[in-house]
Order: C-alpha cells, then structure tokens, then sequence
C-alpha cells in the first residue's frame, strides 16, 4: 500500500511538472524592458491598411497635468488628481467594470507634466471664465454645441467617451459620440487646403508610417479652443491662433489598444510645443448614444440669464 502510494504521488508530481512547463509556454517571459521575442502584427483592411477599425475609448484616472499649488480648481482645474469630474470610471452612463491605472499625468512633454502656456493667453482664458455669466462668446465651442475640437475631442472626459473608428480605401474615419462629428481623414498624398481657408478643427491629412497613421493638422481659425472641458484643466478654454499645428500619431499595439499620441504647437499661444500620450482602448460592447446637444442644453440659457438677475439684484437693493 506505502509503495502504490508513494508511485501514485510520484506520477502526480511529474504530470503536475509538465502540465506547468506546457502553461509556462504561453506566459510571457520577463524580458527586464528588452522587445518581447515576437511581436504583435496588425491585422490588414482589404486595401493593405493596418486595420484600427473598431469602438474605442479613453477612460482613464490619470489626470490631464501635474496640478500645481498655484492653480485655480474652482476656475480651471476640473481635475486634479483624476479621480473625480471628468476622467473616472463609474459615470452615469458607463457601467463596465474597468481596471484603470493611474499614471502622472496626460501631458509628457515637457517633463513637468505641464503645458507652456503664455501669460496673455492664460489672462484671456481667466477673464472668459471669470465672465461667462456676461456673454455667450465667453463659452467654450463644446459648451456652445459646435464642437470639441480637434485634438481635445479625443481628451478624456467623464461620458460620451465612445469614438467609432472606420477604414475605407484611402480614408479613415473618427465618429465622435459626443457632439456626434464625423472626421475624415484622406491619406491620397493630396495638399492641405489653401491658407485663405480656416476651420474649427483644421484641416486633416493623414499617411501611414510603418503601423502607425500619423495625420497632419494645420489651418485652423482663430475662433475655437484646442480643449473645451473642465477635466483639461488649464488647457479648457486657452484661445488658439491660425497658426495652431497639431500631428496626431495612431499606433495599435494589441487587440485592445491604440497608443495615442499628440504634439501640439501654436507659437502665439505656447512657448514650446507640447505632447500628450494616453491609450485608447477597444470595447466592442460599448455603445454611442444619441449626443442631442442643443435639443436638452439649456446651460447657456440659464447660466445668461443667472447673470442678468445678478445684474439686477443691486439694484433692486437699492429701491429697498
């Protein structure tokens, strides 16, 4: 009986060995940074494209920057620690379970996690802020229901974080759920349009490197911001000059992820261009609801006319 047994564990013992070298083969091995042994390869569209097509979105805990004691959150912040307004799972129309890392921040570069904005500019943004119960000008275009812009639609905020991505021979195309814009990007080699023409969110022109789309962005007007929400931070309602040039980069480096990265250079507004880098994350489940923006917005109407009774009330006072 002690030597059935005594086999009988030994048998065990050497299945139970195989069985864990067999499961080790799948495992990735530690590699201490080093490019894993095989690389992951992109599917292809019909028409040779690396295929990015898909749902996807950016919900994240990281915030937009590095906060700093000087910032204002009552004014710009949205923010801070990227737990709370605008970033974090748990929103009322989100409810998939999501394991989020929180990182230091969006902005990468420069360093400090901050972006160089000018004094001028971040004045100007303080006095819109400060005043937007006074004139409808003083909102941002996504308050207005014109748009997000163009990189800040892809910046994350706390719902309608849904963009459908589609690939057609010669085009990719971004479906924003929120304000639902539609983007279309050609990749035919064509020029930018001409310097007399000036658009909210610019002038796309998209070519691919390697596995990765890169679009160029140039011809902007002077009438938008770059990044229209709270959870911006700073950023939300900096104004943008025509000079403004975005180059976004497009990497899928998985099944479930797009490395997203922008650098951003506007020599009237910033002192140096300055870069973002966050993933997008493919969430076939996810659906894009209906953004009726005007049809339920009743923010600049009641924030407009909590201002005129503002106005009223010292004069009122004064016949008292």
């Amino acid at each position: 009986m002690r030597i059935r047994g005594l086999l009988s564990l030994a048998i065990a013992t050497i299945l139970i060995s195989a069985c864990v070298r067999v499961a080790g083969q799948d495992q990735p091995t530690e590699t201490n940074g080093a490019e894993p042994a095989t690389k992951w390869t992109p599917p292809r569209t019909p028409d040779g494209q690396p295929d990015i097509q898909g749902i996807w979105t950016n919900y994240t805990n990281t915030p937009f920057e590095v906060f700093n004691e000087k910032d204002n959150p009552a004014l710009y912040s949205g923010d801070p620690d990227g737990a709370g307004r605008g970033t974090g799972p748990g929103f009322i129309n989100d409810s998939f379970e999501r394991k989020l890392t929180k990182g230091r921040s969006l902005v990468v570069d420069p360093p400090n996690g901050r972006v160089p904005i000018m004094p001028w500019a971040e004045e100007k943004r303080n006095y819109r802020l400060g005043h937007i119960q006074d004139d409808w000008v003083n909102f941002t275009p996504w308050e207005r229901c014109i748009t997000r812009g163009v990189p800040g639609g892809i910046f994350p905020t706390g719902y309608g974080s849904g963009y459908q991505i589609l690939q057609g021979p010669g085009y990719v195309s971004i479906v924003y759920e929120m304000i639902h814009e539609a983007r279309i990007i050609p990749l035919d080699g064509r020029p930018h349009v001409g310097s007399g023409i000036r658009l909210w969110n610019g002038d796309s022109r998209g070519r691919w490197e390697g596995n990765t789309l890169v679009v160029d962005i140039t011809n902007y007007n002077d009438k938008g911001n770059l990044a229209t929400n709270a959870a911006s931070q700073r950023v939300r309602s900096i104004p943008q000059s025509e000079d403004l040039h975005v180059v976004e980069r497009f990497t899928r480096v998985d099944e479930k992820t797009i490395n997203y990265e922008v650098v951003v250079e506007d020599p009237k507004v910033y002192t140096a261009p300055w870069k973002v880098a966050m993933s997008l994350n493919r969430e076939p489940q996810y659906e894009l609801f209906e953004y009726a923006c005007h049809e339920g917005n009743h923010a600049v109407p009641n924030t407009l006319s909590a201002g005129r009774a503002k106005d009223r009330a010292p004069a009122r006072a004064g016949t008292q």
